[in-house]
């Protein structure tokens, strides 16, 4: 699919340059509804269930579970010279599982259909623009193909449940650190899953493939503190539409968390350390140091990373719930020749006032991950995210938190119980302007590293962006959701992109559980 580009009449004012850009995104966003809608309305037709969000249903003995998420992106990627940076393309994900949770053991063999569709060729250019936007990144790592469909084991794992307060899974199984323990209050709960939980290690579940990983996870429970060891080996997916095989990448994590709680507020304390270990000394790592001198490093990246994360929330009846958290992680380790020492940071603040009306939540804070200041020393300083779920702290995803500053301000209002509204603001710049501008999520097929980097041409400023999204529970079993983003590119993206800095994105999707 190619779409026609017209460029507007300079003398237009930026309004109307705006304005042709927004039509744009609404035409390949409309034509990838039209080409995938009728899946998405067969979701939308299944009965409600008695559940506001069922996970199971019971066939005799067997735990049943569906779900099915189909998603319509829509992008107008930054603009260069050449390449289609606007594009849209449905994909669909159909995860069906089988279980049983019995007092002594568990277990749960879980398969997974995914579709990805209508994928532009165009999308991907010479460096330093590369890919524009995730489908061209979706059409690479598929073979350069437009149409992908697959079937593979998303998990498959058997848990002993009764070694004394202990469990032990051992299989195939998806892991979220940050998320040891579900707080039972609300507000903290929703704190630990939005702005702690998979900063680290996640499912990458905005992906159209997600990610799993093969090995052992031990959980005991020591009075309400909770031990947390994992380790494993990554498996392949997120935007490779095969999610069978394994990665030669080793992971390693250990948590202690510690809930705190009084008659008015409520906290959690969690310590952790995580080791990574990529034995692909064949693949070309990502840095800033020149493309010959990384293509002569052939030694692992190994790394340690030890931080920890508190979060309370205080309920002061007059001017309703305050909330605050802070996380930060340091890095030591080998990047091949290099000496890993990184850093990262998260401090933010939140308010939700006692207003019925809307029910607001406002929050803002800051985000710090390191960056290298000097390409031609001896140490590795770019803060090394692993395995994350990247969109989670950046929602329109041209960023993560490696080499990048982000002052950021959000609100959520709740109009009605079953409609949920965020919007979120975000001033971006590099940590380092010597080292690169990054995206991407971690490692996800043998022969790529797993993390991009384009050139910072020596600036910081990367970009502004706002946005907000709706969500809608139509049915006990079925939801909606929609989403719109506009990133006003600054210095970074400008020299890379010069025919337009700015960038919107823009997505519909529909999520059916059984």
């Amino acid at each position: 699919m190619k779409i026609a580009r017209g460029r507007p009449n300079s003398r237009l004012s930026g309004a109307l340059v705006l304005r042709g850009r927004w039509v744009r995104l609404a035409g390949v966003l409309l034509f990838g509804i039209s080409a995938f809608w009728p899946a998405a309305a067969r979701a939308q037709s299944t009965p409600a269930s008695k559940s506001d969000a069922p996970d199971q249903r019971k066939l005799g003995p067997l735990d049943i579970s569906v779900n099915w998420r189909v998603r319509v992106e829509g992008w107008n990627w930054f603009e260069g010279i050449r390449g289609q940076n606007s594009y849209a393309f449905p994909h669909s994900l159909l995860r069906v599982a089988i279980g049983q949770d019995r007092e002594t053991y568990s277990w749960k063999l879980e398969a997974a259909q995914d579709a990805i569709l209508f994928l532009p060729r165009e999308a991907v250019v010479s460096a330093p623009q590369g890919q524009l936007g995730p489908g061209g990144t979706y059409y690479v790592a598929n073979g350069n193909r437009r149409n992908n469909v697959n079937a593979f084991v998303k998990q498959a794992y058997f848990q002993l449940n009764r070694l004394g307060q202990g469990k032990l899974k051992l299989g195939r199984f998806e892991f979220f650190d940050g998320s040891e323990v579900k707080p039972k209050d609300n507000t903290l709960a929703t704190l630990v899953q939005t702005r702690i939980a998979q900063r680290l290690i996640g499912n990458f579940s905005f992906s159209a493939v997600q990610r799993s990983y093969d090995g052992a996870q031990f959980v005991y429970n020591i009075g309400n503190d909770n031990l947390t060891l994992m380790g494993a080996r990554i498996t392949r997916g997120v935007y490779q539409i095969d999610g069978m095989g394994e990665m030669d990448v080793d992971l390693y994590y250990g948590a202690f968390t510690v809930p705190i709680e009084s008659e008015h507020s409520a906290g959690e304390l969690r310590v952790f350390g995580l080791g990574y270990i990529d034995h692909r000394t064949s693949v070309l790592k990502t840095d800033n140091r020149p493309q010959v001198v990384r293509a002569a490093d052939n030694g692992e990246i190994q790394i340690g990373t030890y931080g920890g994360d508190y979060l309370h929330v205080f309920n002061i009846y007059s001017l309703g719930k305050f909330d605050l958290l802070a996380w930060g992680a340091v890095q030591t380790g080998a990047w091949g020749r290099l000496t890993q020492r990184a850093g990262a940071f998260v401090g933010e603040f939140g308010w939700q006032p006692r207003v019925k009306l809307l029910k607001p939540w406002l929050s803002a804070g800051y985000s710090y991950g390191s960056g290298d200041g000097n390409p031609n020393d001896s140490v590795h300083g770019t803060f090394f995210q692993v395995l994350p779920t990247p969109r989670i702290y950046a929602r329109m995803p041209f960023y993560n938190m490696e080499n990048n500053e982000d002052f950021y301000g959000s609100l959520n209002l709740r109009p009605h119980r079953k409609l949920a509204i965020r919007s979120e603001v975000h001033a971006l710049r590099l940590a380092e302007r010597n080292d690169l501008w990054y995206l991407g999520g971690g490692a996800f097929q043998p022969h790529t590293f797993g993390y991009t980097g384009r050139p910072s041409g020596g600036k910081r400023g990367l970009a502004n962006v706002w946005d907000v999204s709706g969500d809608y529970q139509v049915t006990r079993s079925f939801a909606i959701g929609l989403y719109y983003a506009h990133a006003w590119g600054k210095g970074v993206i400008a020299s890379i992109y010069p025919k337009d800095p700015n960038g919107q994105f823009a997505y519909i999707e529909t999520n059916w559980r059984l």
